[in-house]
């Protein structure tokens, strides 16, 4: 055979691998869609169930909570939700959307809310969705209140020679401003609008609470209480943890038997288990020198993917 037949066969093999690696990477990915359409993202456990569904961290407008808590309100093999909470606290219109949910699935079933080791501002908020709040000896709770902080910057920019002019079509467009201080129309436009937002969150307590309303507003000065402390005052209904759950729920006509089953938010890890799969079929078939599995998996993962994380981390962060 001639070197001109072997290059062609050569490159014919080229051609007949690449081919053969897409249409392996193609039916992993198809394998992995009708996985995840098969699997969705139920629990393991199907049948009657108490749901637990755990809220921690900075509350802000989470829309994929907001859905799983739609699913736990239609599921019908869901008998009672258990809201476990620690955090201490978030945006207000976070906390508003996930209490108005909550109380969507407590006007069709039994809802806990479990204070764990904070549930505060926002966190006690989202608590008073349940339909009774059970907390621990030394959970920390309250914090009623509402704030709205701003940077400062001008004296910084004056050390460094800077400054910032602008123009804008009324006084109060863009207040407050960290480039210079606010002045006294724009303190008020703020505080009229923290107060507004004060006065829902206080009626919302007195309201889910039963405590008239000059009761709420002693304690929405922004102390924190204990658990003990939030029991005295009325701010929770029980101290204990599951078994205390458990007989509130017997009350409800939930059996104490049934399992707790916590609904996850989906793992987003997940979504990176193709290529992990891809670069291990393609060691086992014999292609590792054209690319090695630990080599795609990092393109696939770091590469494609890091704008978009880092996009989210900073619409968080701001």
């Amino acid at each position: 055979m001639d070197s001109s037949a072997i290059a062609d066969r050569r490159q014919l093999r080229r051609k007949l691998g690449f081919w053969r690696i897409i249409a392996v990477l193609l039916l992993v990915a198809l394998g992995f869609a009708l996985y995840r359409f098969a699997a969705g993202d139920l629990p393991s456990i199907r049948g009657p169930q108490i749901a637990r569904v755990t809220i921690s961290g900075l509350i802000v407008d989470d829309t994929e909570l907001l859905d799983r808590l739609k699913k736990i309100k239609d599921n019908d093999q869901v008998k009672a939700l258990i809201v476990s909470i620690s955090s201490t606290g978030g945006t207000t219109y976070g906390g508003e959307r996930i209490f108005k949910a909550i109380r969507a699935v407590a006007a069709k079933k039994p809802v806990v809310s479990d204070i764990r080791t904070v549930a505060a501002s926002a966190g006690y908020m989202i608590a008073t969705a349940g339909d009774d709040i059970v907390a621990g000896d030394t959970s920390i709770t309250g914090s009623i209140g509402v704030i709205f902080q701003y940077p400062q910057a001008k004296e910084l920019l004056d050390k460094l020679g800077l400054s910032l002019d602008e123009i804008k079509s009324a006084p109060l467009k863009a207040e407050p401003s960290p480039f210079h201080p606010a002045s006294e129309e724009a303190k008020a436009m703020i505080r009229n609008m923290v107060m507004d937002s004060y006065a829902w969150f206080v009626d919302l307590v007195a309201d889910r609470r039963k405590l008239p309303r000059d009761e709420v507003l002693k304690l929405a000065d922004g102390s924190i209480f204990t658990g003990r402390q939030a029991l005295q005052n009325k701010l929770v209904d029980t101290l204990g943890g599951e078994d205390e759950i458990r007989a509130y729920l017997d009350t409800r006509k939930v059996k104490k038997d049934l399992p707790i089953v916590d609904w996850k938010a989906e793992d987003k890890t997940s979504s990176f288990f193709w290529p992990s799969a891809a670069s291990w079929l393609l060691n086992r078939l014999g292609y590792d020198d054209f690319m090695k599995g630990e080599d795609l998996q990092k393109i696939m993962t770091e590469k494609l993917f890091l704008d978009g994380l880092l996009s989210v981390w900073q619409g968080a962060a701001n």
